[in-house]
């Protein structure tokens, strides 16, 4: 635990998001509302992107995608200033919290069909946490 990163083509998601399930199961009410203001592209760039951070966060705080914590637990949205901010709920920040990670910050890239994301939990002082 501690650091977590994620890497995505962006046509590995093209068959899922189109499927009401699994944008359920993976994406929050507000990324899915970002996702459709933007152009058809860059939605899809958007929403794969979301899925890279989402990993990268899971496995930063020691869970990965299975383990009883479901990607739409994490949100991944802009702050004003355009900056990723990731906020967790239900078992993902108790499990969050039980390990000692009080903050979650993620960087994301895209490029060249690819979206990339590293994530980093950090403690209550604000310090990375020890990986495991």
């Amino acid at each position: 635990m501690g650091v977590g990163v994620d890497l995505v083509q962006l046509g590995e998601l093209d068959r899922l998001l189109g499927r009401d399930w699994f944008r359920a199961f993976v994406y929050t009410d507000r990324e899915l509302g970002v996702a459709a203001g933007f152009g058809p592209d860059r939605a899809r760039e958007f929403l794969a992107g979301r899925f890279a951070a989402k990993e990268a966060v899971l496995k930063a705080i020691g869970t990965g995608m299975t383990g009883g914590v479901r990607p739409c637990q994490v949100s991944v949205l802009p702050s004003d200033r355009g900056v990723p901010v990731v906020r967790l709920a239900g078992p993902a920040a108790e499990r969050a919290s039980a390990a000692g990670v009080s903050e979650v910050r993620v960087s994301l890239s895209h490029k060249r069909g690819l979206a990339f994301a590293v994530a980093l939990a950090l403690d209550d002082a604000g310090r990375p946490m020890a990986t495991a």
